[in-house]
């Protein structure tokens, strides 16, 4: 696009600090020093409510101070966020058809009410396709049907993905439709007693490893949440599916293009039985929020966020979140100490926010935009940092869902000068849109980004670079093994680095108000100018 004028200046100005040493400003020592702290063994996987939360909020807190950045909840850096933690004993049972499931080699099951057990007796089993009801794409797979008190079973993402047809739904694009927590909300509000997401690597865009470690161990809400749960929600394995509906004489592939044509459901003969208990304890989590008013519009804001919690320690194992999302919360530390020596205060207000319990369900942000220490509707934008590139400087810098609103001409003309452009994520039937914090404040009509990184490197040593780490660390994700890597090489996530700082910087000195995209299904919220 054509370079406004404004836009230029702001951004060509937002590079001029008087501690630069590198043609960006960004610190690598810094930044390093930070990932390499947040995780170290010493914080336990940084699981929310535990000892490593109190020292990782009291090394935030530590940095803010150090920059002379102000408390962003009143005279309290901390926003407390009441969380509920569920705790599964160790004889939970499962059976399908009267097939016994192994946890969590087969299944996993969870309950997210406060009571001490959940059972199924001989709950008849409901074939429910997609179990989505979208009015505006004349789908509704539970119409006709009556699943109260039953258990549903639910294929994974959205028809669009399966068919890669445009014109269902967003095509190979994920809509909130495909994700798990919409799915499970829209089986406990059509009254179902379970629902269990039959999962499958590719449109799930992940393994099964991933939800083994993620749905196991304490499990996080917000206390006194008033999503509809059904009793019990899980995984299955896709096989489990296949011998399942076998036994019935229906095939799973069969059933599942009928499914990605036309909305419907499937009453089983097959029923559900099992046994469940859990803990129930009542914690409250924290926030991290700092301040740098603005000096002629203070009560306006720009926010920085990035999730600081990760998964804990499991079977003895400590998950780390090097990656995810040490290198966030890195980033915005660093964002941080950029504004804080900057020659000159932004006009607007900047704001940090970094947040707990991203991994259980986006909760510190949910809290937050439910409770925000600035205004949503002076909040001109928010930028959101989760696992930066850790894979050598790339020519591209890619914006999740890129097509949304006006704050990613912000990004695009920081990125231009770095001679990069703007691209689309890769796999965008993974629904990274829906996956991280900046999701929250877009449900309340505040243009948020999530993005960074990229698919091309600059050299052919990076090139060849980034396939070696790639393959060191292929399986990473949510897993023991995203562990600070001292052979990193961290100039793609110092360049992100400065695109975001200068982004900020010129929408901080803004009059502008970004907006929606007509073609964004938030357009309605905040439409563009």
């Amino acid at each position: 696009m054509k370079l406004l004028p404004w836009l230029a200046a702001a951004l060509l100005c937002a590079g001029c600090s008087p501690t630069s040493q590198t043609p960006h400003g960004i610190d690598e020592t810094r930044f390093r020093a930070d990932v390499k702290e947040l995780s170290s063994d010493r914080y336990q996987g940084r699981l929310p409510t535990t000892e490593g939360e109190t020292l990782t909020l009291a090394y935030l807190e530590s940095q803010f101070k150090a920059m002379g950045l102000k408390p962003g909840n009143g005279n309290s850096y901390l926003q407390p966020v009441p969380m509920v933690t569920y705790t599964a004993g160790t004889n939970t049972e499962l059976s399908l058809g009267g097939q016994t499931l192994s946890i969590p080699q087969d299944a996993v099951l969870n309950s997210f009410h406060d009571a001490p057990s959940q059972s199924l007796d001989a709950s008849q089993l409901v074939f429910v396709g997609y179990g989505i009801n979208a009015p505006e794409y004349g789908w509704n797979d539970y119409q006709d049907i009556d699943v109260t008190g039953k258990t549903v079973l639910i294929l994974v993402n959205d028809p669009g993905f399966a068919t890669r047809d445009p014109g269902r739904f967003k095509g190979s694009t994920m809509t909130y439709y495909g994700r798990w927590d919409y799915k499970f909300a829209e089986a406990g509000r059509q009254g179902a007693k379970a629902a269990l997401i039959i999962h499958d690597t590719e449109p799930a865009s992940y393994p099964w490893s991933v939800v083994a470690n993620s749905w196991t161990g304490p499990q996080l809400d917000l206390a006194g949440s008033r999503d509809p749960h059904p009793r019990l929600e899980g995984w299955i394995q896709k096989s489990v599916a296949q011998q399942l509906l076998a036994a019935e004489g229906v095939d799973l592939a069969t059933l599942t293009a009928r499914a990605n044509h036309h909305p419907g459901h499937l009453s089983l003969a097959a029923v559900a039985n099992a046994r469940y208990q859990q803990s129930v304890d009542y914690a409250t989590s924290h926030n991290v929020v700092a301040l740098l008013p603005g000096s002629e519009r203070p009560q306006e804001t720009v926010s920085y966020t990035a999730h600081w919690d990760h998964i804990g320690t499991q079977n003895g194992e400590i998950y780390n979140g090097a990656l995810d999302n040490a290198t966030g919360v890195a980033g915005i530390l660093e964002i941080a100490r950029q504004f804080a020596t900057a020659p000159t205060p932004p006009k607007r207000s900047v704001q940090f926010i970094a947040v707990t319990g991203e991994e259980q369900g986006l909760l510190g942000s949910r809290y937050y935009v439910d409770n925000p220490t600035s205004a949503l509707d002076k909040t001109a934008g928010v930028f959101n940092l989760d696992a930066t590139n850790v894979y050598g400087a790339v020519k591209e810098f890619t914006v999740i869902g890129l097509g949304q609103s006006q704050l990613e001409d912000y990004l695009g003309e920081a990125a231009r000068l770095q001679q990069r452009t703007l691209a689309p994520e890769s796999h965008p039937g993974a629904g990274g849109f829906f996956r991280s914090d900046h999701f929250s404040f877009v449900k309340h009509g505040v243009p948020a980004v999530f993005a960074g990184g990229g698919s091309t490197p600059k050299t052919e040593a990076l090139a060849t670079y980034r396939q070696q780490m790639k393959q060191e660390m292929k399986g990473c994700y949510h897993n023991s093994c995203d562990i600070y890597r001292a052979n990193w090489n961290l100039s793609g996530a110092l360049e992100d680095i400065e695109v975001f700082y200068r982004a900020g910087a010129a929408l901080a000195n803004s009059e502008q108000w970004p907006g929606f995209k007509p073609e964004s299904e938030f357009y309605s919220l905040r439409p563009a100018s």
